[in-house]
């Protein structure tokens, strides 16, 4: 455990910034996965929204959001 105060919330911050990272990432893993079951135009445009936040929070690497979007838009 840190001793240092600056540690301590340093650790308390990670934390928090874990448990939402996590969940951003949830997210865009359940829409890719339900877009790969059932492609449909209004679910893609929800899969395209969920990784762009992704992205936007650097939760995953943009060159990552593009490549799946590639592979998705591929299966309409």
């Amino acid at each position: 455990m840190p001793i240092i105060k600056s540690a301590i919330k340093a650790l308390r911050v990670a934390k928090r910034r874990t448990k939402i990272n996590k969940k951003i990432k949830l997210n865009y893993k359940r829409a890719v996965k339900s877009l790969r079951q059932k492609p449909t135009a209004t679910s893609l445009k929800k899969t395209y929204s969920t990784l762009d936040k992704a992205v936007k929070k650097n939760v995953i690497h943009k060159s990552k959001a593009n490549r799946l979007k590639s592979r998705l838009s591929k299966l309409l």
